[in-house]
């Protein structure tokens, strides 16, 4: 199937997606493929409960590399980085089988305390090596979990120190970062329309718990607070009658 596609990306610049298998990664690995000439993937084993996220990323690859011919030239080789040691250091609900809560921090227990510092720092190390001078992430301040290194202040102060220590030029990009889960929703339709929607739905990964039974948005168990924001989130779309947003 053919996509809506720039008809002049950024074909000199390549672009590494941090990439888990969710709704939110899916979206980025799309905007990427519509902006960059070369895209690559990295995803992260750090022992989460949700494992089979690991898997969901490489179904959502091939259902790309099916279904949208014009991205799939784009599309170049996927890593999978160890970082099970740094996992184990945090004991969160996102690693350990502890209740899913809010903490006397103020925070969530499924936060990792410095998981997208640390993921950042790993994809720039493989972004070097590569050749790649952006790194896309799905980090979000408008429908997000609490979560303060989801900030683009923090982004923005990772993307500093990174270039100073690597003495590169990395961009991180955020295409997320002021999108409502719904919008989510219709940036997916208005980058690969209902077919992008369907892969997304049928193949990608939220769900804290790694449960996969089907609803209308997606497998989950439906009561985690991931699944619950993208539940949330179809519903307000649907409401508004499915429409597209255009990058």
């Amino acid at each position: 199937m053919a996509n809506r596609m720039s008809e002049d990306p950024t074909s000199n610049v390549g672009a590494l997606v941090l990439f888990s298998g969710g709704q939110d990664s899916t979206a980025c690995l799309a905007w990427a493929l519509q902006q960059y000439g070369r895209v690559e993937t990295v995803g992260f084993d750090y022992g989460q409960r949700h494992a089979v996220e690991l898997k969901a990323r490489q179904k959502v690859r091939r259902a790309i590399l099916r279904r949208f011919a014009d991205w799939a030239p784009r599309l170049g080789p996927d890593h999978r980085l160890n970082l099970r040691a740094f996992g184990a250091i945090g004991e969160t609900a996102m690693t350990s089988d502890r209740a899913i809560e809010v903490t006397e921090r103020g925070l969530p227990s499924t936060f990792v305390p410095g998981r997208n510092l640390v993921f950042l720092t790993y994809a720039a190390a493989l972004a070097d090596r590569r050749g790649l001078g952006v790194l896309v992430g799905g980090m979000c301040e408008t429908d997000f979990s609490g979560y303060p290194d989801c900030r683009r202040d923090t982004l923005d102060a990772m993307q500093t120190a990174l270039n100073l220590g690597m003495a590169r030029d990395f961009v991180i990009e955020t295409p997320l970062m002021r999108l409502t889960k719904a919008q989510t929703w219709a940036l997916a339709k208005g980058l690969g329309g209902e077919a992008l929607v369907e892969v997304t739905i049928s193949e990608s990964h939220t769900c804290y718990l790694g449960d996969r039974t089907m609803h209308d948005w997606g497998a989950g168990c439906g009561t985690c607070p991931a699944c619950e924001l993208r539940a949330r989130g179809w519903g307000e779309w649907v409401a508004a009658g499915r429409p597209a947003l255009t990058p």
